[in-house]
């Protein structure tokens, strides 16, 4: 599939098709008279190639066909409903598909206190779905609970309805790399599944998943887990005013490559508050982007790691990406606040 006429990052939530054939990040196209650019997207492209030959611990000979485990789709139920009185993002039923912002999300007091809030409910959402983790639960299941309890606390599910999302939250399974829709398979004991949660509330949203084991997970899948975690939580203390974007791709790839993981560089973090994604694009990888982190700025960070190749293939359901080998992936994501002292974690109970 062609690249899109206009290249750009893509966010972890926004549904741009790159295609089951693309397999190099869509990078910002340079600007005129930033020819520099130009080399760097290129540089960075052929580096991704090197480190899928030099660091993947698993070979291209592993494919899907040997793979018993692999995913297959399953039944889809239909939309759930949305109570009247709840607030809804201006996107749902909109006819106009959401584009990312060109500014920052910045807050005065109240808007950051929105987002406190807005932050808190995702992260008790996150944490209530990661209980209904077992093996035999459907991913369908664990969607109907999570929407349930957003409803229920006067929110929106920010994914339902989202360029046509039909769920409202992200179950991705095993090889899954994000964008999983929740449907009838049933959860297998050794399954890892990332759950990603955004609630619209009050005019804000906030956004995190996290990584679960199901049942009794082998330990190189635990492995993948936790040193995804911790690259998360590394880019996250690196975070104050004034400290350059792309070191936290740099943070992340440096304890990647330790582990010999592959970081995945079509789905990127991004500014996240009145609207769903917004600048800046937050690349998980190594990179020379520009611009530096603004007092009060809100923005995701939500690396994914591969065992394996860090290329994806796009189902034929327009969201699905899942590792073109076949090889298991992990994410986990928060919400941030740039603070005078540093930075606040949103999504955390």
């Amino acid at each position: 599939m062609a690249s899109p006429p206009s290249p750009r990052l893509l966010c972890a939530l926004l549904g741009d098709r790159i295609g089951a054939l693309s397999a190099r990040p869509l990078l910002r196209a340079a600007a005129p008279g930033r020819g520099h650019r130009r080399v760097t997207c290129q540089a960075t492209r052929t580096l991704s190639s090197l480190v899928d030959t030099l660091f993947n611990r698993r070979s291209r000979d592993d494919s899907l066909e040997n793979n018993p485990r692999r995913l297959r789709p399953g039944k889809v139920s239909p939309r759930l409903t949305i109570p009247s009185h709840i607030q809804r993002p201006p996107y749902v039923n909109s006819r106009q598909r959401p584009q990312m912002n060109d500014g920052p999300e910045i807050h005065d007091e109240k808007g950051i206190e929105c987002m406190r809030a807005s932050g808190k409910l995702a992260a008790q959402v996150l944490k209530f779905a990661g209980t209904l983790v077992n093996p035999g639960i459907t991913t369908d299941e664990i969607d109907k609970a999570v929407h349930q309890m957003i409803i229920d606390n006067g929110a929106y599910p920010s994914p339902l309805g989202y360029c046509g999302f039909p769920k409202s939250v992200c179950t991705s399974v095993n090889e899954c790399i994000c964008h999983g829709i929740p449907d009838s398979r049933p959860l297998e004991d050794g399954d890892i599944i990332n759950i990603d949660v955004t609630v619209y509330l009050n005019g804000y949203h906030g956004d995190t998943s996290a990584t679960f084991l199901c049942g009794d997970v082998d330990d190189e899948a635990k492995k993948l887990v936790q040193v995804t975690k911790e690259s998360l939580d590394k880019a996250i203390s690196i975070c104050a005013p004034g400290v350059e974007i792309n070191r936290i791709g740099r943070t992340i790839q440096d304890h990647a490559d330790k582990f010999k993981y592959g970081v995945v560089q079509q789905f990127v973090g991004h500014g996240v508050g009145k609207v769903f994604h917004a600048e800046p694009a937050v690349l998980h990888f190594r990179n020379n982007e520009k611009g530096r982190m603004i007092l009060n700025q809100t923005f995701t960070i939500e690396p994914m790691l591969t065992i394996g190749s860090t290329n994806s293939t796009i189902w034929s359901d327009d969201w699905t990406a899942v590792t073109e080998d076949g090889s298991l992936t992990a994410q986990f994501e928060h919400t941030l606040l740039i603070t005078e002292d540093g930075v606040e974690i949103l999504t955390q109970c």
